[in-house]
């Protein structure tokens, strides 16, 4: 299993006005039909299923895409990860239940200390923790993790959450048949992000003085073609998706940011006996729900996730999770569209033995993270591109 860990830089978050959220902690979001749009959200609103692979957004991205990437991937294989270090070839995998093929799923990653004195963010890339979930084979086929998490106050909570979360997630994950595989999926997730906080908190209760970091969690788990997304404060997960009839790719939030101005996340605040000023809890504390952040937990600050379902598609590309380091300089639809223009860039240079596709990927997120810091993003930048492999 490889876990990769980003390290140590930057106090409390800072500042991103926050837009007015829905009402009501919904803690199972599926996701809707791309007309339906949230201005300012980065992407369709999000509640019903994700639209048919036909369908999406038509206006998301404004640039066509060329035909080289329409059919990258065409006639291939179906393939899923074999191993899961990252360097390993997609091999086919299929599913006799309904005829279907899982679609592989292969991370590629790429961080940047920026302006800051040390490295706060991390991540974790599992593309197959199958054996180690042990979950009933009549059932779940493939279980892949994906994790960005960025930390303030220090190190020790995103690093804590990087190493321990998606163990705990493995030891609660559903292990003999169950009749409902979505709710229990659902019930692990919130499980594991409870947990996980509060081992962090009595560690860092502990110490002589307690530790006051705290870390967003952006994680993506797939269960053969579902994609559960768990996610607290202001990280993001964009899905790429093909629309066959605009021929453009639309970018897909999968996840819901919390910050302090949100109307729900700032009533559960004040009714905990918090207060917001400056968009921040307590004037401090720029997210609403983390892992960590025990000085304000009493405040009405979570470690309950969102979770939001989505189905993948044969015409979804790739997964981007990324900190608000990358997006307080790029809009999802711009970070999408420049992933895209390096997946067609020929002129990448690949090493002897390595696939030209890995290096297209592990390109667009060195170029990415590169250009966030270059446009001014003074906080770390991690930039996680998940491939989907058809």
């Amino acid at each position: 299993m490889t876990c990769c860990l980003l390290h140590p830089g930057s106090p409390h978050k800072t500042g991103n006005t926050g837009i007015e959220a829905q009402e009501g902690p919904m803690l199972l979001e599926d996701l809707p039909p791309a007309s339906s749009t949230d201005s300012g959200s980065g992407g369709p609103l999000l509640f019903d299923d994700l639209p048919p692979a036909g369908s999406g957004d038509p206006g998301s991205l404004a640039t066509s895409v060329s035909q080289a990437v329409k059919n990258e991937g065409k006639g291939a294989k179906r393939k899923t990860e074999e191993e899961k270090n990252g360097g390993e070839e997609l091999v086919e995998k299929k599913v006799c239940k309904a005829s279907s093929v899982i679609f592989g799923l292969k991370g590629y990653v790429a961080e940047r200390k920026g302006e800051r004195e040390e490295m706060q963010d991390a991540h974790v890339i599992l593309n197959d923790i199958t054996e180690e979930c042990k979950p009933p084979s009549s059932l779940i086929t493939r279980v892949s993790y994906f994790a960005v998490f960025d930390g303030h106050g220090g190190i020790r909570a995103s690093k804590f959450a990087a190493q321990n979360l998606h163990q705990n997630l493995i030891r609660k994950f559903p292990k003999g048949d169950v009749i409902s595989v979505e709710k229990t999926v659902k019930r692990c997730l919130l499980d594991t992000f409870k947990h996980t906080d509060e081992e962090f908190l009595k560690q860092a209760s502990s110490q002589k003085p307690a530790w006051k970091d705290g870390s967003t969690a952006t994680c993506v788990l797939a269960v053969d073609n579902i994609l559960y997304i768990a996610n607290l404060g202001d990280s993001r997960a964009i899905l790429c998706r093909y629309n066959e009839e605009s021929q453009k790719h639309a970018a897909l939030s999968l996840s819901k940011e919390h910050n302090p101005t949100q109307y729900e996340e700032r009533m559960r605040i004040q009714k905990a006996g918090g207060n917001v000023r400056d968009g921040r809890v307590l004037g401090v504390l720029e997210v609403s729900r983390s892992i960590g952040d025990g000085q304000y937990k009493r405040c009405g600050v979570t470690s309950v996730p969102d979770i939001r379902r989505c189905q993948l598609t044969p015409n979804d590309r790739f997964i981007l999770l990324a900190c608000d380091g990358l997006f307080k300089v790029f809009t999802p639809e711009e970070a999408v569209n420049f992933i895209l223009s390096c997946l067609e860039d020929e002129k990448i240079q690949t090493r002897e033995g390595k696939p030209a596709v890995d290096a297209r990927y592990e390109a667009a997120c060195n170029r990415l993270a590169n250009k966030a810091v270059q446009r001014g993003s003074a906080d770390n930048v991690t930039v996680m591109v998940v491939r989907i492999g058809h």
